[in-house]
């Protein structure tokens, strides 16, 4: 991989809460400095489009992002984006020709403790490595196929359908 472009857009990955009602703003993107502090063997570009709850995110968002990449000289493209419209985001993608779009969230903030932000961000990497040109999600561990592909809420997590 020459070059990784990473596209950021909020959603929990970045969020920083403030208080027991769940307070929140979405805070500066952590994955560039999440990959310069594991001293990656690749260059990337952090390139914050948005600050948004994915709920909030929505088609005139989603062009502006597909635009990002269709304008892009890299190959490889990973998205940062909150959980619950990811699948629309990925599916809104599909079509760009000549790319790897992978598209990767938390269930809890990266800078928690306890988070899956990590875990799914080096999941995300390595699948924009090896995958075919397309557009996949990442989460929970598991490479899907936005067409085949739900967010169980009440689990907390991604399943096939």
């Amino acid at each position: 991989m020459k070059n990784l472009k990473i596209i950021t857009t909020g959603g929990t990955i970045d969020k920083l809460y403030f208080d027991d009602l769940s307070d929140y703003q979405i805070g500066q993107p952590i994955i560039g400095e999440l990959l310069q502090t594991y001293h990656v063997g690749f260059d990337f570009e952090v390139v914050p489009l948005m600050k948004k709850d994915s709920i909030y995110i929505n088609d005139e968002d989603r062009a502006l992002i597909r635009q990002v990449i269709e304008k892009s000289d890299e190959s490889y493209i990973l998205i940062t984006h909150g959980t619950d419209t990811m699948i629309e985001t990925a599916q809104f993608l599909s079509g760009i020709k000549d790319k790897t779009i992978v598209l990767t969230g938390a269930l809890t903030p990266a800078r928690f403790n306890a988070t899956d932000a990590i875990f799914n961000i080096g999941c995300a990497v390595a699948a924009v490595q090896s995958k075919p040109r397309g557009v996949w999600v990442v989460m929970n561990g598991q490479i899907w196929d936005p067409q085949h592909v739900v967010k169980n809420r009440r689990a907390n997590r991604f399943e096939a359908i």
